[in-house]
């Protein structure tokens, strides 16, 4: 059985993002300043190469008590038994990918549109993400799907929805009051000078947000 997932904020850990600060170094921030939940995210090094730097990432997150998935990359997240695993709509197909992952094992969709949703959630995604929903020089080439998306696919399906795509601390509540549960941020916390700051700033505004 697959325990809770906090998904306030979905922090990703992408090497091209960081501007070649030590992944290590950011995922400390992120723990001191509170995130729960997080994701490795890498689209060039083999399996080979990422593997003792997610073994080690792995470790810290275990330690700390946080979520930790991993992006695309199915035969790291066994290796390293992560606590869940997230595809998008050019990965491996939803479907295959919750057979092949163990009962514990947390499956995430990445989605552009509201058919897109619907089929995560019927293909057993336990989130759906939704984006991009503002600009993002991570993905400069994904339709903005803006907010009016969020709040269609909010009527439609039940399961928790995280945001992505040009999300920051400042327009997270819109986010979040548009129907989300969470949002994820690459760049926002990544590129940050203080990413424990970032961190603790955007759930601070999140968690406000959902209080009201």
């Amino acid at each position: 059985m697959r325990g809770r997932l906090e998904i306030d904020l979905c922090v990703i850990l992408d090497r091209t993002a960081s501007h070649g600060r030590d992944l290590r170094e950011i995922l400390d921030g992120v723990i001191a300043g509170g995130g729960r939940l997080v994701q490795f995210r890498e689209k060039e090094w083999p399996s080979g190469r990422c593997l003792p730097l997610l073994e080690d990432l792995r470790r810290r997150a275990k330690s700390a008590g946080i979520s930790f998935v991993v992006n695309d990359r199915l035969d790291l997240a066994l290796a390293v038994e992560a606590d869940g695993f997230h595809v998008g709509q050019d990965d491996l197909p939803a479907p295959l990918a919750r057979r092949l992952l163990p009962a514990s094992m947390f499956l995430g969709v990445s989605t552009h549109s509201r058919e897109q949703a619907r089929q995560a959630q019927a293909d057993g995604a336990d989130y759906v993400a939704v984006g991009s929903v503002f600009p993002t020089a991570t993905k400069p080439e994904f339709e903005l799907v803006g907010l009016d998306l969020l709040r269609a696919v909010r009527g439609e399906v039940k399961a928790p929805l995280i945001a992505i795509g040009g999300i920051t601390a400042d327009n997270a509540p819109d986010v979040i009051r548009a129907g989300a549960d969470g949002v994820a941020v690459i760049s926002a916390i990544c590129g940050a000078p203080d990413p424990a700051q970032v961190t603790r700033r955007m759930l601070e505004r999140i968690r406000a947000a959902k209080a009201r």
